[in-house]
C-alpha cells in the first residue's frame, strides 16, 4: 500500500498554480503515494457561504483544523517550496507535521537562494525537513524517486513513519556509504 502523503503548498490560490497542481504535480505524485490534497477538503461553496455572512474567521480556523486532520492522518508530507520565500502556509504545514512524527520532504526548483548561506530555504524549513528523515528535492523527478523508495524495506509505509530518505544531492553516489 502507497504511504498517505498531505501536498502542501499555494498553488490552488492561482489558476496558473491550479493548473500545475493538477496538471503536473498531483498526477507525478499519484503514482508513488496515496496524495491527500487540502484543496478538496473544503469547497468553493464553503467559502462563497462564508464571505456572504461575514464568516471569514470562522471558516478560516475550520480550514486550519481540516488541514491539521489531514497531516495526522499521513505518513509523510511533502511541501511546495518554490518562490524567494517559501508560502507562509505551507512553511506551518512542514513545521507541524514534522512536529507530529511525518517525514516531510520540499520540492525547490528555484535558482534563487532563499534563506540563510548554505540551505536551499530557511534553515527553519530546511531544518524541520532534514530532522524528520527528509530531504529537498530540485526536481519532481528527483522527488518522485525518492518517494518511490519509500515502499521498500526500512521505508515509511514499512515503519510507520520513521523511515530516512537520502540527504545527499542529487548527483551524489546512492552507496550507503554516502547517506
Amino acid at each position: 500500500m502507497l504511504p498517505r502523503c498531505y501536498v502542501a503548498s499555494p498553488l490552488g490560490f492561482t489558476d496558473g498554480g491550479r493548473h500545475y497542481y493538477d496538471s503536473v504535480l498531483l498526477p507525478a505524485l499519484e503514482d508513488v503515494v496515496q496524495v491527500v490534497d487540502p484543496w478538496r477538503l473544503t469547497t468553493a461553496q464553503e467559502v462563497r457561504e462564508a464571505q456572504a455572512s461575514g464568516r471569514h474567521r470562522e471558516l478560516a480556523l475550520e480550514i486550519g483544523r481540516r488541514n491539521a486532520e489531514a497531516i495526522r492522518s499521513c505518513e509523510i508530507l511533502v511541501a511546495y517550496l518554490e518562490g524567494q520565500e517559501p508560502d507562509s502556509g505551507t512553511a506551518a504545514e512542514v513545521g507541524f507535521g514534522a512536529g507530529v512524527g511525518l517525514t516531510c520532504f520540499g520540492l525547490r526548483t528555484d535558482l534563487r537562494q532563499s534563506g540563510e548561506s548554505g540551505v536551499a530555504v530557511n534553515l527553519q524549513i530546511e531544518s524541520f525537513i532534514v530532522a524528520s528523515g527528509g530531504v529537498i528535492c530540485e526536481s519532481l523527478a528527483q522527488l518522485v524517486g525518492v518517494l518511490g523508495e519509500l515502499g521498500g524495506a526500512g521505508g515509511v509505509a514499512a515503519t510507520g513513519g520513521s523511515g530516512a530518505a537520502s540527504t545527499a544531492p542529487p548527483d551524489a553516489d546512492p552507496s550507503p556509504d554516502s547517506r
